[in-house]
């Protein structure tokens, strides 16, 4: 199983935490850094406030060497395609080929009516993300000018650079609990799938109508498949219970949910579960980024 940190810096956190836990992971030996890509907190103030999930990377990606770095997931309500090919491949490039491209339709509706972003329903949202992903797979692997007619979004003559670094491209996951369009969206552009937050016994379901869809569409090579889960572990059960207090919450309400959490041997039997689910890569998701030895710690698990 290869192991990923996840962080959500819009709860709060500023760039000097951001980077300490991404070198942290990259020292420790974890396959990637990962954030997600938020304006608003969730539950909380979130001071200092929130940051740019691409500036961000843009940072790590000349801070650190090795770590593999990206989005779960950018959303597509925040950016332009055009714009967001050009800023991906640039990232791209300054981490010498590391980054993996994480794309979603937008859910959180209280950030964008917060910061001005248009927030359409979801039938929409989810034409929008279509239309992106077409239009930016396709800026990536053009060798001509590229236009694009869709309902949303039109491209004439697009020099169609620059070019990503990973050839063909760097990798787009896309995630998600949806049983209809996701899959279907999976199966024609995802390099990987994800599903985040769900109890164990849920994925496997989720990455079967993503190989339904894959086999409708004739795809033969399928996406890799992940999970996301929240990480609280401890050396013993008092760390443990310290650990979930910092992030407010409850050992047992973490487990339910299909949380990796627990001592290393009690982690290491929920990842172990996860893999038995037909998940070859797992995120863990850092809710205290002022402890990076918890990071440290986690990296026993891979």
């Amino acid at each position: 199983m290869r192991l990923v940190i996840f962080t959500e810096p819009q709860q709060g956190a500023t760039h000097t935490d951001l980077l300490r836990v991404a070198q942290t992971a990259e020292s420790a030996g974890f396959d990637g850094f990962f954030r997600s890509d938020h304006y608003l907190a969730m539950g909380r103030s979130g001071e200092p406030g929130p940051s740019d999930a691409w500036v961000t990377l843009g940072a790590l990606a000349v801070q650190t060497s090795r770590i593999r770095l990206g989005t779960l997931v950018t959303s597509a309500t925040f950016r332009l395609p055009g714009p967001l090919a050009i800023a991906v491949a640039q990232v791209d490039e300054m981490s010498g080929g590391r980054v993996e491209f994480g794309l979603g339709g937008g859910w959180f509706e209280q950030e964008h009516s917060a910061y001005g972003i248009p927030f359409p329903a979801v039938g929409e949202r989810f034409d929008r993300l279509e239309e992106q992903l077409e239009i930016i797979t396709g800026l990536w692997a053009a060798d001509s000018p590229y236009s694009f007619a869709g309902k949303h979004y039109q491209l004439v003559d697009s020099p169609a650079l620059p070019k990503p670094v990973q050839s063909p491209r760097p990798p787009v996951i896309i995630g998600g609990h949806g049983k209809k369009r996701t899959p279907a969206l999976a199966a024609r552009f995802a390099d990987e799938f994800n599903v985040p937050f769900s109890k164990v016994e849920d994925i496997a379901p989720a990455f079967q109508r993503v190989r339904d869809a894959s086999a409708a569409i004739g795809r033969t090579e399928l996406p890799v498949f992940s999970a996301a889960a929240v990480l609280c572990v401890g050396r013993d059960d008092a760390e443990v219970r310290r650990r979930a207090a910092a992030i407010g919450r409850e050992v047992e309400e973490i487990r339910e949910n299909g949380g990796v959490v627990g001592t290393l041997s009690e982690a290491k039997e929920t990842i172990e579960r996860y893999a038995a689910e037909g998940a070859t890569r797992l995120f863990l998701q850092v809710l205290d980024l002022s402890d990076p030895a918890h990071v440290e710690l986690a990296a026993d698990l891979g």
